[in-house]
């Protein structure tokens, strides 16, 4: 067995996510419009996409779809390391985000730099990442929740990792995996102490600067699509 069927083998184990699901569901409905499903096999199909536990099983539901083929031949998928690599991001923060009895945000066209510090004691904040620019491909989060609430949105094409834990509180980061190895990776940690702290993608939203990396050039029509 060469180093693709090995890999591909790999990818085929592991629990499927939430985007896995909806990208399988995408394709299923694409095919349901064009005609190439009936409604009763959409109905049967997406319902196996709903029970299934690993990217494999869900393969299995589009496996006869002409979408199922259309990636890149040969590609072999690069999963980011769960910790950002060592020196690439400085201990001091870019910014601090701090929210006490009060809110605090940050949204829309921003700069994220390469480290954030977000503290929410009886507070919330919320960081949405899903329109800002990066100008790094690793970005740290380092979030503390005490009697509060920390959201964390990121484009659905960055891939996303979180190291962290709660104190009878809550700390969730859903996990992502971009298939573009040039995409940032927006690492999350900290601490949900009697709070909660939560990353997950914001569906619908995509980083259009990861074309310009890989490319170098995009077709204009395209890019408005990205940036609607």
């Amino acid at each position: 067995m060469d180093l693709q069927k090995q890999t591909g083998a790999r990818v085929a184990e592991l629990r499927a996510s939430d985007a896995d699901r909806d990208r399988i569901a995408d394709m299923l409905r694409d095919a349901l419009a064009e005609g190439r499903l009936t409604a009763e096999e959409h109905a049967e199909r997406v319902e196996g996409v709903l029970n299934a536990k690993t990217v494999g099983e869900l393969e299995v539901f589009i496996r006869d779809l002409p979408a199922a083929h259309q990636g890149r031949p040969g590609a072999v998928h690069g999963y980011a390391p769960n910790r950002p690599a060592a020196g690439a991001v400085p201990p001091e923060a870019d910014e601090n985000v701090v929210a006490v009895f009060s809110a605090s945000v940050r949204k829309g066209r921003w700069r994220a730099g390469r480290r954030l510090h977000v503290y929410s004691v009886f507070g919330s904040v919320v960081i949405d990442l899903s329109e800002a620019i990066f100008e790094y491909q690793q970005v740290v989060i380092k979030a503390v929740s005490i009697f509060g609430d920390v959201q964390i949105r990121v484009p659905e094409n960055v891939s996303l990792r979180g190291t962290g834990g709660g104190v009878l509180g809550n700390f969730e980061v859903q996990t992502l995996d971009s298939e573009e190895p040039q995409a940032p990776v927006v690492y999350v940690d900290g601490w949900a102490v009697l709070g909660n702290v939560e990353a997950r993608p914001k569906r619908g939203k995509l980083v259009a600067d990861i074309l310009d990396r890989v490319s170098g050039k995009v077709d204009r029509t395209l890019r408005k699509h990205l940036d609607r």
